[in-house]
């Protein structure tokens, strides 16, 4: 079909060029029309022409090795471009296409052979070419490096976040471990001395079956004041005394958390006669130390063992890339992660809607995506301030929202948020916002969309991902 250059004027790519410079275009080149669905240039077929749309609407689909098929937003702007980008760099341009030009509704596009383009852009734009030459390699190489310092930043962040939520449990295992050994030795050292004071074996089993008892008992007991367990343990502590016992006040707390009251005590005494009683009283304390040594490590390593499981989840270690997964987990694994960088001053709040399904996604890079958001709310509030984060759904769509207290986000810079390597710290902190990687998985690896509403004191990150998997993803 002929080229009208009055067409080829409208395009926002050939707008500054002159009327010879139109005609040379429109001879050099044609329009073709497509239907919906078609592919106007498909990735890995020599590149031989660029595309510019002149009216309809187009996608970009692109396969990488390390992030598989990545979709664009649709478009529909005249002028838009693919194909043979590159085609002026000669031999150091790619041979093949990079990327597939899909129609997504009935098109009419400007095609300009390879060959074509470059001659033109050579003999046009000369010193352009070099510029654009420049900007593309150093483009290629920054992007590179930004992003292995993203992922670089993520890995810091997992490994600082973990290490100080496992120090907590770690440190108190350590520390009853320690005491356990004392009380253990303690204990034998004890019903050693039972046994050669005398002591009957049927007694010695009574005073056993009274421990079991005991320990079950500790944990289990309603709960009490401080000053109603205070008074237990001076009441106690002073039956304890009058019945001779040594280091009476340092038994009966041990005594007292087990539910002993001087009804247990005449029990005691009852079954192993008064002569036995204090050892065996000193004997039952240890023995319920021991207990709540034991439930210190118990919590300690399950507390461990959840931390683990939560950094296993963020990383998604022995997960399929692509599945069905639940937000909420991912939040929540992502939230354990940053604990050690929640200052004190900072309330985090969570507004879940259970009823959000689960939905198909590569969940280690969203978890990258809430990395990169909760980590600039942080950043923004400071010292003080609420961390908001909610889910809900529609129809199509799970929406997840993540709110902050801080300053807000400047309207004359909200727009450029997204763009590659725009960042708003100085100069040597961070490596940016990573709003640009997060855009990238959102829209592109997700076809989901990411938006930014904010005033001072009230800021959002709004996620929608849709809920069914996109058959051409």
């Amino acid at each position: 079909m002929s080229v009208d250059i009055a067409e080829l004027r409208k395009l926002f790519l050939f707008e500054r060029l002159d009327d010879g410079q139109l005609t040379k275009l429109a001879e050099s080149g044609k329009i073709v029309e497509f239907g919906p669905d078609e592919n106007i240039v498909t990735q890995g077929e020599p590149a031989e022409c660029l595309a510019v749309l002149i009216s309809g609407e187009i996608q970009m689909v692109q396969q990488t090795v390390s992030a598989g098929t990545v979709v664009m937003p649709r478009v529909s702007q005249p002028g838009v471009y693919g194909g043979a980008v590159a085609a002026y760099l000669g031999d150091r341009a790619p041979q093949t296409y990079q990327h597939t030009l899909r129609t997504t509704a009935p098109c009419r596009v400007f095609i300009l052979p390879a060959k074509k383009f470059a001659q033109i852009v050579a003999e046009w734009f000369p010193m352009a070419m070099h510029l654009l030459d420049g900007m593309l390699s150093g483009g290629r190489m920054a992007r590179e490096v930004i992003d292995r310092r993203e992922r670089l930043t993520a890995l810091g962040t997992i490994t600082a976040g973990l290490t100080h939520e496992l120090n907590n449990p770690a440190a108190a295992a350590v520390r009853a471990v320690g005491e356990l050994r004392q009380l253990t030795k303690e204990s034998r050292i004890q019903l050693a001395q039972l046994a050669e004071d005398g002591i009957a074996p049927q007694k010695l089993r009574h005073l056993i079956e009274m421990a079991d008892r005991c320990v079950s008992a500790v944990g289990r007991l309603r709960a009490r004041t401080p000053l109603e367990v205070s008074d237990a343990e001076d009441a106690l502590g002073e039956s304890l005394e009058d019945l001779g016992v040594e280091d009476a006040w340092d038994l009966a707390p041990a005594l007292v958390n087990a539910g002993f009251d001087d009804s247990n005590l005449d029990k005691v005494i009852d079954q192993v006669g008064r002569e036995y009683a204090p050892g065996a009283l000193r004997w039952l304390a240890d023995a319920v130390e021991i207990s709540q040594m034991l439930n210190e490590i118990t919590e300690a390593t399950e507390r461990i063992t959840k931390l683990l499981k939560d950094a296993k989840q963020y990383s998604q270690m022995d997960r399929a890339p692509f599945q069905m997964v639940d937000v909420h987990e991912l939040l929540d694994s992502t939230i354990t992660i940053f604990r050690g960088k929640i200052g004190p001053g900072i309330s985090v709040v969570t507004d879940y809607d259970r009823t959000v399904p689960q939905i198909p996604a590569y969940a280690g890079e969203l978890n990258q995506v809430w990395t990169n958001l909760i980590h600039n709310a942080l950043d923004a509030m400071g010292a003080e301030g609420t961390l908001t984060i909610r889910t809900v759904h529609d129809a199509d769509w799970a929406i997840v929202e993540i709110g902050d207290t801080g300053p807000g986000v400047p309207e004359a810079i909200r727009e450029r948020i997204f763009e590659p390597f725009f960042t708003t710290k100085a100069v040597g902190e961070g490596t940016g916002l990573g709003l640009d990687i997060s855009y990238r998985i959102v829209a592109g690896r997700h076809g989901g969309e990411i938006r930014c509403r904010s005033v001072p004191g009230d800021t959002w990150f709004e996620v929608r991902l849709p809920l069914r998997e996109n058959s051409q993803v």
